[in-house]
């Protein structure tokens, strides 16, 4: 994957990429843990650097849900959409509803070249809908 998107193959960058397969939608302090599980004296800033570099490249995709830090994903290259839970802010993957096109398509695209829609779900996860309901 690193060599397809014209990266160098470092030890930081495989760690970071195998964190986030095995971490989707984990945020910056849980995929440092899980490098560090790998390689203990890896560098926040490797860590960062890393995240920064596979998200430019197009590897990793970062999500911010409102009131939530930074968040990161191995699935790119299509248009789902997130659930978030209000309580415990879990993430899910939400496939697009109605179609790829179909949600990238404006009513009023104030003539910008869309390639990608955000759509965020709210409401709680089932763990937090059984514990509110008791």
């Amino acid at each position: 994957m690193l060599r397809g998107a014209a990266l160098r193959v470092t030890r930081p960058r495989v760690a970071v990429l195998t964190a986030v397969y095995a971490h989707p939608h984990a945020d910056t302090d849980s995929i440092i843990r899980a490098v560090r599980q790998d390689l203990p004296k890896v560098s926040h800033q490797a860590v960062y650097d890393s995240l920064h570099t596979l998200t430019a490249a197009g590897l990793l995709r970062r999500i911010q849900p409102s009131g939530s830090v930074a968040r990161y994903e191995s699935r790119v290259g299509d248009n789902h959409h997130h659930v978030v839970c209000r309580s415990c802010g879990a993430v899910a993957d939400v496939d697009c509803a109605v179609g790829e096109a179909p949600c990238l398509t404006a009513s009023d695209d104030q003539s910008f070249s869309i390639d990608e829609a955000e759509v965020t779900y709210w409401g709680l996860c089932p763990g937090c809908s059984t514990t509110s309901s008791s």
